[in-house]
């Protein structure tokens, strides 16, 4: 059971979900090719984050069963 100062694991999962979706929007609209290639990587690392995060909380309610 997590600490109450710590987050969950959904709220894990939401903040890399809104992290995502931030980095694709300032990917969208960064000027240099450069920039974007970076909020992108950023984007795709929250991506990942986020599919662990949902894989974990999976097996959380599996072992609560």
């Amino acid at each position: 059971m997590p600490a109450d100062d710590e987050p969950t694991t959904e709220e894990l999962r939401l903040e890399q979900q809104r992290r995502e979706a931030e980095e694709h929007e300032r990917a969208e609209g960064s000027l240099e090719e450069d920039e974007a290639e970076q909020h992108e990587r950023r984007a795709q690392k929250a991506g990942y984050l986020r599919e662990k995060l949902e894989e974990r909380a999976e097996a959380e309610r599996e072992a609560e069963d």
